[in-house]
């Protein structure tokens, strides 16, 4: 520490030479030694410039880097840190919410700018391949430091020799509503900002993870609070590496005065095999320690739902009515009333168009369908205002205030952004839950909309926040007080969250108890989503969307196959309107239904125990999916056409199993689970169980 004090006041010679004294003690103390931090297949190597690089030891797994890389930097107005010198470390038990494990910390000097850095390195017994890093950055000179941001696990990543050298799961929400998990090919370029991409679409899981073959690396958030970090990923076309980090751009500029100390959020980095599920569900886990719980699955998420959405906005009860015989022979048990009922978006009081007897007829409704023996939920786009809403006329105070003064815009209903953090809001939150549960009598609440994801930083008075980015940071807790609420009212209501095509914010996954594949594009995007979720809370229902927004309008095989909850949207009888009879109940489809709806009723794989860890999504060739109950375990392959062999993972060795094709309850021969391959033929889609012969 001698040196560091001097530093101060010695001029740039003097520093030069007690660096080079530094590094000869560190020669006769053994710091000379580049550091080796281990947890299961990871390796962290430290070197005495506190640079750093990661090493996966896994079989037959190829180097991730190839060098040092200045992972952990600082940048301020006029330089950026490089390399420290290092003058301490410290190795010490650890027991602390994430349980036991050992804690290292570097501290090295940067003298040319008189920065003192600190990097904590930690890692625990219940979370393998993982570390968790944070570090510290004292100011050491006489004059303040104008900090622009940080950057933590600045990785460039070797490729693959393969046509596609990584896949990667990219946890951010766009308006063009991208693939979560998609390939990476050299021109590849993803900001991953966790704040606002659009006007209303942002949030999501602050997670990055590339992967080759023979293994990956993911680096993330691990806060418990959620931030407005960027997690960027880059395949320069003519660059031989990826790069990746985690940054946080000061929304002002820092001012960093002698002194003081500057702390980075946690974050972590982790290794894995096959693609990004060991390390969200490693994740997921670890962010239970933080408080970011699942909520109590509750049994009748786990129903299929039929939606009037399929009627559109202009619905009538008439029709919903004479739907309903569809709907119970299918052996459905939820019904949905959709956007439409409403006076406005922000006054959820019925209309006289749809409700001419007001809320009473509302209740009546809800009886009536009661009576028949169904559930029923309503839909809700909570923290959203029309522009000529009574809420925003009368309560324009509420509107979350961008920093140029205007209200933020919601796309598609001409709506502006209540305040999360507003008092009044809370109470107009509690009151529409009262009113939906309590009053009406709905089961369940479907909260619906991209603006749910998150907001903007609030600039307005008065909406209890002491910054801007709070309105980001707390949004969270408004879905808390709405879940409390609901559960409050009626201990067994669904939450579903709907947040149409974003990538569900991680923060808002404790007050849902049913995560929803949201608007999907294609039946891809409900297999991925249904790999994510089921990664990081397993035990939360994942209803799959209406079947008509997969390929052909009847692709249930991609909901079932990954343990999705079915639902639909057909309308019956025809009613003459073109976009709405598109949705039409055809005696052909009437058949495909029903046998998919009593498949799922028999197997309920969404049940099941997703097996997430037996196939890569991305280099597995047919996709494969896994789910097992018992000791029978359910497999789904897809691919345009498929001819060949196929590997069975996860059988127990030295025993026989029976497959059959429960779809067409065809039969299709016995393997062993010491030599789990079966020749196979199908085109889109093949379901098959196996089990143990008796």
């Amino acid at each position: 520490m001698m040196k560091m004090t001097l530093g101060k006041y010695v001029g740039s010679n003097t520093r030069q030479m007690l660096s080079v004294i530094t590094a000869v003690l560190l020669l006769k103390t053994g710091y000379a030694q580049n550091t080796s931090i281990r947890n299961h297949h990871l390796e962290i190597q430290v070197n005495n410039s506190l640079q750093t690089m990661v090493v996966a030891d896994f079989p037959g797994s190829r180097p991730l880097m190839n060098s040092f890389a200045n992972s952990e930097r600082l940048e301020t107005k006029y330089f950026t840190t490089k390399v420290f010198s290092l003058v301490k470390k410290t190795k010490s038990s650890l027991n602390d919410m994430g349980g036991s494990g050992t804690q290292w910390l570097f501290t090295g000097t940067d003298n040319s700018h008189q920065i003192e850095k600190i990097l904590s390195v930690k890692s625990y017994d219940r979370f393998p391949d993982a570390v968790f890093i944070s570090v510290a950055y004292v100011n050491q000179g006489k004059n303040s430091l104008t900090v622009k941001k940080w950057v933590n696990h600045a990785y460039d990543l070797l490729p693959s020799g393969d046509s596609i050298p990584f896949w990667t799961f990219q946890g951010s929400s766009h308006s063009d509503r991208r693939d979560w998990i998609r390939p990476v090919r050299p021109g590849f370029s993803e900001q991953n900002f966790m704040g606002m991409n659009a006007s209303d679409y942002g949030g999501g899981i602050p997670v990055i993870d590339l992967w080759r073959k023979d293994g990956g690396l993911a680096v993330g958030l691990s806060e418990p609070v959620a931030k407005l970090v960027s997690l960027p990923v880059d395949y320069d076309t003519y660059g031989k590496t990826a790069q990746m980090s985690v940054e946080y751009m000061f929304p002002e500029a820092r001012i960093l005065a002698a002194g003081d100390t500057l702390r980075t959020f946690e974050t972590f980095v982790s290794i894995h095999q096959k693609d990004c599920f060991a390390t969200l569900r490693n994740y997921g886990a670890y962010m239970q320690t933080k408080g970011i719980r699942a909520a109590p699955s509750e049994p009748a998420a786990f129903e299929p739902i039929w939606c009037a959405w399929g009627y559109e906005r202009n619905f009538t009860l008439n029709e919903i009515y004479q739907t309903l015989p569809k709907v119970k022979e299918m052996g459905i048990r939820w019904v949905g009333l959709d956007d439409g009922f409403q006076e406005a978006n922000g006054d959820w009081h019925t209309n006289t168009e749809h409700f001419p007897g007001g809320d009473a007829q509302m209740k009546s409704f809800v009886d009536s369908l009661h009576a028949m023996g169904f559930k029923v939920v309503i839909w809700w786009a909570p923290l959203a205002m029309d522009i000529s809403s009574r809420m925003f006329k009368t309560h324009p105070g509420t509107a979350l205030i961008q920093e140029n003064g205007a209200p933020q815009f919601i796309t598609y209903w001409n709506a502006y952004y209540m305040s999360p953090t507003d008092s009044l809001v809370v109470k107009e939150i509690r009151k529409t839950v009262r009113l939906f549960l309590g009053e009406w009598g709905f089961d369940a609440i479907k909260l619906d909309g991209q603006h749910m994801n998150a907001c903007a930083p609030d600039y307005g008075e008065g909406h209890n926040i002491s910054s801007p980015e709070q309105s980001f940071e707390k949004m969270p807790g408004l879905f808390q007080i709405l879940f409390d609420e609901a559960r409050s009212i009626k201990p067994s209501a669904v939450v579903e969250f709907c947040p149409c095509g974003d990538c569900m914010n991680l923060y808002h996954m404790p007050y849902t108890n049913q995560f929803v594949a949201s608007d999907p594009l294609n039946s891809w995007q409900v297999r991925l989503k249904g790999k994510v979720y089921k990664a990081l809370m397993p035990t939360t229902a994942y209803f799959g969307d209406h079947v008509e927004l997969t390929d052909g309008g009847t692709d249930f095989p991609s909901q079932l196959g990954v343990g999705a909850v079915p639902g639909t949207k057909f309308i019956w009888p025809a009613t003459g309107k073109k976009s709405v009879d598109e949705n039409l109940l055809t005696p052909e489809k009437e058949k495909l239904f029903k046998n998919y709806f009593t498949i799922y009723e028999n197997k309920k794989l969404s049940k099941g125990i997703y097996r997430g860890d037996l196939y890569d999504i991305g280099y597995d060739f047919p996709e494969t999916h896994c789910i097992s109950k018992g000791d029978t375990l359910y497999y789904a392959f897809y691919s345009p056409h498929f001819s060949g062999m196929v590997e069975l993972k996860g059988l127990t060795p030295g025993r026989s199993y029976t497959i059959v094709d429960y779809v067409n309850n065809q039969p299709l021969g016995t393997v062993k689970g010491d030599a789990p391959r079966l020749r196979v033929g199908f085109s889109h889609a093949l379901l098959i169980e196996a089990f143990p012969v008796q």
